[in-house]
């Protein structure tokens, strides 16, 4: 590339580049990086660089519920502990997060990957909707448990729980939504945990 013209070194423009391509990480921040780095002892930056690789390579998904994990049953799904009658379903692994940040809620999760988005070419079979029907199918006394729609507000996560409230509607399971103490089309990562905790307490029955 023109650009690596400007580097003393086409190592260094392979990092910034490499770095650069992150989410949010512009090619200023990318070089004060990698000369960060370059400071560094070499054990250091190759512990680093071997936990990128680990992460990369070892993490799989949830069989159950599709949520990052180092085995085949991520740690959530086989706690005993927790309230296997309620399912709170959400867009990403960042959502469950968010969640299990309030100390709010103790069931179980599980997590589409993303909502139903015609105009990003995202429709209900990119998304692991059938796992989650598999699930509730698979219960004993469906209309004993509850499946939470914890979904953002704007028009696309609306889309994707109505879709999902009529795939679960003939099960018998109580479908509810979080209490709308968040904002239109706020998305729960950037929920304070204070309110994002009292809309999971305060959740409704979920009104198509």
């Amino acid at each position: 590339m023109a650009y690596k013209e400007n580097y003393p070194s086409e190592l260094l423009a392979d990092a910034v580049e490499a770095i650069g391509s992150l989410p949010g990480v512009g090619r200023r921040s990318a070089l004060r990086l990698a000369l960060h780095l370059l400071k560094q002892p070499q054990e250091s930056v190759h512990r680093f660089t071997d936990s990128i690789s680990r992460m990369r390579d070892g993490i799989v998904y949830c069989s159950r519920c599709n949520m990052i994990s180092d085995g085949p049953v991520c740690s959530i799904c086989s706690d005993h502990s927790r309230d296997g009658k309620t399912i709170c379903v959400v867009e990403s692994v960042r959502d469950v997060m968010s969640i299990e940040a309030t100390g709010e809620y103790h069931g179980l999760y599980h997590v589409l990957g993303g909502i139903i988005s015609p105009m990003a070419g995202v429709g209900p079979s990119d998304l692991s909707i059938g796992l989650l029907v598999k699930r509730v199918g698979e219960m004993e006394s469906p209309s004993e448990c509850e499946v939470i729609l914890a979904l953002s507000g704007d028009v696309e996560g609306e889309t994707t729980a109505f879709y999902i409230y009529r795939q679960l509607s003939a099960s018998g399971v109580r479908i509810s939504s979080l209490a709308r103490g968040l904002g239109f089309g706020d998305d729960l990562e950037y929920a304070d945990s204070l309110t994002l905790g009292r809309s999971i307490v305060n959740r409704q029955e979920f009104k198509p």
